[in-house]
Order: C-alpha cells, then sequence, then structure tokens
C-alpha cells in the first residue's frame, strides 16, 4: 500500500545540520529571525512561552514537541514581558557546541529544552512544505523526545555513519510527529489522509502517478460522486484533485532529473505520452525545460 506522507518526506531528503540544549533562566526572552529551514524541539525541563509569527502564542511545558517546517520569525520567553534580545537563527545554528543560555548566566535554569535545525535537500521543497501544517505542538509523546534525544547524542559525536544515522532519524521524526497531527492539521496533505475517502484517491495517485486519471474515475474510487469528492479533496488538500496530481508528477520528474533518468522514461513514469508531451508540460510547471533543469541541477 503506497504511503503517501512517507513518499513526500522521502523526496524532501531531510538532513541533520545542528543539534543543542536551550535553556532560560530568570526574566529572559530572545526574538530568533525567520530561519526557512526546518526546526524542531523538544521541551526536557521547566516551561516557556512561544510565539510564532502568524501563530496564537504557546505554553510549552516538559514533554512538548515543537516542528516548523519552514522555521519563520519566533520569540522564545520565560513568560515575563522582557523586551527580547534579537538572535540571528543562522548564526545560532553554527554557534560551537554546548548549552545555549538564555537570561541569567549562573544557577539552575527555569526551562531547558533540546532544539535543532536541519534542511531539506529537495530543490522542489517549496511545494512539499507547502503540504505540511506550519506549526505542529504535540503533548505527552515520548517516542518524539526519545528521537529528538537521540538526534542530541548524535550529533554530539562523532561515531561512523553519523550522518546517515542523523537522516534516517530525522525522516522518522519528521513522520511520527506529521503523522500524530492528523485531522487537526490546515488543510494539506495530513489533513488529506485524515479523510478516509480523500485518502484512498491520494493513495491511488501515489501508487500509479502515471496512469491517466480523470476526476471521476477517482471519485468512484472514493465512492463519492464528482461534486462531492472535489470539494472534499480540496477542501482537505488545499488544491483540486488534478492540481495535486499535477504537482506530484513534476516533484517526481524532478527526482527523476537529477537522477539523470532518461527523458522517455521520465516521461512515460509521470504519465506522459511522449517526451515532447511532457517537455511542454515540465517547462509550463517549471519555467524552464527538462533538459536545462537536469544540467543545472548537476551542477549544485
Amino acid at each position: 500500500m503506497p504511503d503517501p506522507l512517507a513518499d513526500v518526506i522521502a523526496l524532501l531528503q531531510p538532513r541533520a545540520v545542528f543539534s543543542k540544549t536551550i535553556s532560560g533562566a530568570g526574566s529572559w526572552a530572545v526574538r530568533y529571525s525567520a530561519f526557512g529551514e526546518p526546526s524542531f524541539c523538544t521541551m526536557l525541563t521547566g516551561r516557556c512561552v512561544l510565539a510564532v509569527e502568524g501563530e496564537k502564542p504557546i505554553a510549552l511545558e516538559a514533554g512538548d514537541f515543537v516542528l516548523m517546517p519552514a522555521t519563520p520569525g519566533f520569540t522564545l520567553s520565560g513568560g515575563e514581558p522582557v523586551e527580547p534580545v534579537p538572535v540571528d537563527a543562522r548564526q545560532a545554528a553554527v554557534a560551537p557546541r554546548g548549552e545555549l543560555r538564555h537570561g541569567r548566566r549562573g544557577g539552575t535554569p527555569d526551562a531547558r529544552m533540546l532544539g535543532g535545525y536541519f534542511r531539506f535537500e529537495s530543490p522542489d521543497a517549496g511545494l512539499l512544505v507547502s503540504l505540511l501544517p506550519a506549526l505542529v505542538h504535540l503533548r505527552g509523546i515520548e517516542r518524539l523526545s526519545t528521537l529528538v534525544q537521540l538526534v542530541g547524542e548524535e550529533t554530539a559525536g562523532n561515531r561512523a555513519g553519523r550522518e546517515l544515522v542523523l537522516a534516517r532519524l530525522v525522516e522518522i521524526l519528521l513522520i511520527e510527529a506529521l503523522r500524530s497531527t492528523g485531522s487537526e492539521a490546515p488543510p494539506g496533505l495530513l489533513r488529506g489522509l485524515a479523510d478516509a475517502r480523500v485518502a484512498a484517491a491520494l493513495r491511488l495517485m501515489h501508487r500509479d502517478p502515471s496512469r491517466s486519471w480523470t476526476v471521476e474515475e477517482l471519485a468512484g474510487k472514493a465512492a463519492l460522486s464528482r461534486s462531492a469528492f472535489f470539494d472534499r479533496f480540496s477542501r482537505a488538500v488545499g488544491m483540486p484533485p488534478m492540481e495535486y496530481l499535477l504537482a506530484w508528477r513534476m516533484a517526481l520528474a524532478k527526482d527523476l532529473l537529477r537522477r539523470d533518468v532518461a527523458l522517455a522514461d521520465v516521461a512515460e513514469r509521470v504519465g506522459y505520452g511522449s517526451a515532447s508531451t511532457f517537455s511542454t508540460a515540465f517547462s509550463r510547471h517549471v519555467g524552464r525545460p527538462p533538459g536545462r533543469y537536469a544540467r543545472e541541477a548537476g551542477l549544485e
């Protein structure tokens, strides 16, 4: 059975690049600049307040987990009204190892968390990330805390296979966090997968992207009328069925082109009858022909 969530995460190619313990004590507040890359954290002890741009402030406590697939600007604080100290997220990401302390320097911290940033290596990350919620906040899921601690331990060490282990841990962390969100997610892939009728259509598109699917056929597989299926899919996923199918085909095509698969084979595998028809569609969608895309991708 195809798994659209796993498919999307595999194409995103997450790679871990940074992880460290962050703590705060006394009256403190810091304002992190927008990072643009995915980030996560788990609260180890105490509590603090997270205020993310465009979202309601969240009171974090021990055991909470937060994931932001495209980290915007945010503020962390001890909860008291304090003018936040600006922090450059990219500079913090490359800071020397060791605990990052905010507020009072000495003594026991009031809050400690293990946080990390990573990157999506896929050049198509913008499209794929748009299918995911902007902010995931989960409470009391021990598996997530364990995974984050494993990421921290692996980051701090220098054992053989470190990068491969980190990549696999981050993939598992993403899947575990996202599948725990389900129907509470905003429109996107997770909301679609939480709806059994919509999920049936999504799995079919992922299982056989080369097939000439129609809205009528997918509606029949979902046991809905054409209009009911179209509306339900569009509300859940945030885009109409054929628009999603085109976006998924093009994401697959980009991945195949980067791996130097022949143009005719790429066309066939994503549902086009000829290389010329595929080239026209790809150029219209991506803004450059597939041959040029493949050459430029090879230079990155």
